[in-house]
């Protein structure tokens, strides 16, 4: 009869060694799925953060280019501008010499 006892006993506590090592396998699959999920969405971001990153750095590329296109007007109306200022003044130059009022 105690033979009986502790071959059930022996079994009882296999069966709970059993378990206990199951259960601990599903929350080990259950960690590494949640990794899984955590690794994806950190994926998805990087992903997301990356296309900002490149907009944002063309947008940046084009305001530079505009940047220069007006640098360049700029700098070719401030050369027209003086064009139109040495012909007004050879203009009025001209004028005074021409002009018998002018002493």
């Amino acid at each position: 009869m105690t033979g009986i006892v502790i071959a059930i006993a022996v079994v009882v506590v296999v069966l709970a060694v059993i378990a206990v090592i199951l259960t601990m396998r599903r929350r080990s699959e259950h960690a590494r799925e949640e990794r899984r999920v955590e690794a994806a969405d950190t994926r998805e971001q990087a992903r997301a953060n990356e296309l900002k990153a490149k907009q944002q750095s063309a947008e940046a590329e084009e305001r530079a280019a505009r940047a220069r296109r007006e640098q360049l007007m700029a700098e070719q109306q401030a050369v027209a501008a003086q064009r139109s200022r040495s012909q007004a003044d050879q203009l009025q130059s001209r004028a005074d010499e021409i002009d018998p009022d002018t002493p």
